[in-house]
């Protein structure tokens, strides 16, 4: 069953499934019985081993533990604990009254998201999970649902990481175009220069960019969004109450009567600079010979540095804790216990969906998927012109299949490589833009890609709202991509695709768009 189309069973059975049922651990247990009982030849007893085998692949890799996936629930747990202990020494709450005396309006709150999403490009877990926690007091006071949140949040984190050259997607890219043109002789860029040239050229990541400022500024609300948005609105309810919301603390937590600003700002600046400095200082330790910026992310252990930073964070809020339980006397100290409870409760539905998502993804690669996708594009013979077009489209199913991005740059960036130099080495670039433009695509409308887990964990958000009201965006966002796509391989030029790609946007805004003055008025106030 492994590189056939069967193969392909599994995740659209799991992504079939979320849609129609909208229970994302029931769905994802299917695919993962599905999938494991293709690897099995329909061995009832095999089924299981392979599944076991999976599930222990989570924690232990060729004999040590799997650190990646571990230091990622550590991280998810430390997260937790360190929001529970912001809200019970009332930083949470303190920070929600100082922006609304600054941050008025819900285009005021949208924008501080979406900007705070472009600017922390260093990594797109960190993004998600550091933009949510900073944001999301705001868009509650201003009545923005947590779909819109996580919809800003998850729109800004890959798109913008991947055309950052200064970030771990973009050492890992430039890695890989750097193999690309040693194994095919290209010698005219190095492998930094192709990748500032494939950034214009990555029209979806453009596209889905500044879709969130349309989405903001023009008040576009489609599709199920218009649905929480109005609710939020009229009603209040930023979330649904009945659905689980990763990252949401289920029980009230106490809170210092004399919490400040601080309380939550400075945990979240020592979690930036911990987990930054780590970044850096794991980086420059793997580095052998010169240590550029560049050679440093490249080589940098970005979970693990996401745990250091995450340790830090928690001190920062310990710190702040004791002084407001013994200094302040705001809070009682015995509530200590239950903080770190409640923390840790409030991330286990998003841990339990990544470990579901992993075992899934870790079926998917056995069954060779994506390489079965792969090879659709090379034995097509259609014209090279439609070369940037299909392999957005397939990069965009494979990591919608697969729900990882990063396999699919790993799997594609190389075949669409073969492909250019064997026919028209001049549409190589176009090419590895397409891949990587199609594989954040994919990535966006996948409910068992990490990113959009951790996208609806950070803005507190119901998983599967999140990923059906991103959806619409992120579909015009492609639509509008491929138009570009097929212009630059037709006409060779970045210039006429970019300016296409911006009428059409320009043209969706004003289409779909309204004034934000023309929004409802806001009805109570949350805090009320």
């Amino acid at each position: 069953m492994e590189n056939t189309i069967f193969s392909l069973l599994p995740p659209l059975l799991a992504i079939l499934m979320v849609v129609i049922t909208r229970r994302v651990l029931l769905s994802l247990g299917a695919g993962i019985v599905a999938a494991a009982f293709l690897l099995a030849d329909f061995n009832f007893v095999q089924t299981f081993s392979i599944m076991a085998d999976a599930i222990k692949g989570i924690f232990i890799a060729d004999g040590e533990l799997n650190t990646y996936s571990l230091y990622i629930i550590l991280f998810l747990l430390l997260l937790g604990i360190i929001t529970a202990f912001i809200s019970i020494s009332g930083g949470s709450r303190a920070f929600g009254e100082w922006a609304m005396k600054r941050v008025k309006t819900r285009v005021g709150a949208q924008l501080v998201g979406a900007i705070l999403g472009v600017i922390i490009f260093i990594d797109d877990y960190f993004n998600a999970l550091a933009v949510g926690q900073v944001t999301r007091p705001i868009t509650d006071r201003q009545k923005v649902s947590r779909a819109k949140l996580a919809y800003l949040i998850d729109s800004t984190s890959a798109p913008v990481c991947v055309i950052s050259p200064i970030s771990s997607w973009g050492a890992y890219i430039i890695a890989l175009i750097g193999t690309i043109l040693v194994a095919h002789g290209v010698t005219d860029y190095s492998a930094f220069s192709a990748f500032m040239q494939i950034v214009p050229m990555n029209f979806y990541a453009l596209a889905a960019l500044a879709m969130v400022f349309i989405v903001v500024l023009r008040n576009v609300e489609i599709g199920p969004m218009k649905v929480h948005e109005e609710r939020a609105m009229n009603e209040g309810i930023v979330y649904p109450q009945d659905k689980p919301v990763p990252g949401e603390l289920k029980d009230d937590l106490p809170t210092s009567s004399k919490g400040q600003v601080g309380d939550l700002v400075w945990p979240i600046v020592a979690l930036v600079v911990g987990t930054v400095g780590a970044m850096l200082w794991t980086g420059m330790n793997a580095v052998e010979g010169e240590a550029t910026i560049l050679a440093i992310f490249e080589n940098t252990d970005v979970t693990k540095s996401l745990v250091i930073g995450g340790l830090l964070g928690l001190a920062v809020a310990m710190i702040l804790f004791v002084r407001q339980a013994v200094v302040l006397k705001g809070v009682e100290a015995n509530v200590f216990g239950r903080g770190v409870l409640e923390g840790i409760k409030a991330m286990l539905p998003a841990i339990y969906i990544l470990l579901f998502a992993w075992v899934i993804v870790d079926l998917i690669g056995r069954l060779e998927t994506g390489t079965y996708l792969a090879g659709l594009v090379e034995r097509s013979n259609l014209d090279i012109s439609f070369l940037p077009f299909l392999l957005f489209i397939v990069a965009g199913i494979m990591a919608f299949s697969t729900g990882t991005s990063w396999g699919s740059f790993g799997i594609l960036l190389p075949i669409a490589g073969e492909i250019a130099a064997a026919t028209d080495i001049t549409m190589l670039l176009p090419a590895l833009a397409a891949v990587l433009g199609g594989a954040v695509f994919g990535d966006h409308c996948s409910p068992i890609s990490d990113t959009t887990i951790l996208s609806s964990t950070g803005a507190g958000s119901n998983h599967i709202d999140h990923v059906m009201t991103q959806l619409p965006y992120a579909l015009i966002s492609a639509a509008i991509a491929s138009v570009g796509f097929l212009v630059i391989g037709f006409t060779g030029s970045t210039m006429i695709a970019l300016v296409i790609v911006a009428i059409l946007l320009a043209g969706f805004a004003f289409i779909f768009g309204s004034k934000p003055e023309e929004q409802p008025a806001l009805k109570g106030n949350l805090s009320e």
